[in-house]
């Protein structure tokens, strides 16, 4: 299984709103438009994983809150500040949603 979380990013909400439209001038249908989805977020998170290597490092004033639920982490932080190498950008609030990158890729393997 693949992470959902991309949904929610502004390619994730484009990507739904055409596919819904296609789905209402029946040009798809929902099913096709389900794998279509799938598909989605099972590339987006092995991209992810294989392909982007930067890095960056960041530093919170204060942890407001965390919690730990079906191998997923949130951490709502103030005062934060994000730093890539030379470049530094300070935030207010940022919502952190980290999850386990190692099941990713195991979808199409068997558990020994």
């Amino acid at each position: 299984m693949s992470y959902q979380l991309y949904r929610n990013t502004t390619l994730g909400h484009t990507l739904q709103e055409s596919l819904d439209e296609l789905i209402q001038y029946g040009q798809i249908t929902p099913q096709l438009g389900s794998k279509v989805l799938l598909q989605f977020d099972k590339s987006i998170n092995q991209t992810l994983a294989t392909r982007v290597k930067s890095r960056l490092t960041f530093k919170a004033g204060k942890l407001n809150t965390y919690r730990f639920c079906d191998n997923v982490w949130t951490f709502m932080l103030n005062d934060v500040e994000f730093r890539e190498v030379q470049e530094v950008t300070r935030i207010d609030k940022v919502k952190i949603v980290a999850c386990d990158g190692k099941n990713v890729g195991d979808e199409g393997s068997s558990k020994k």
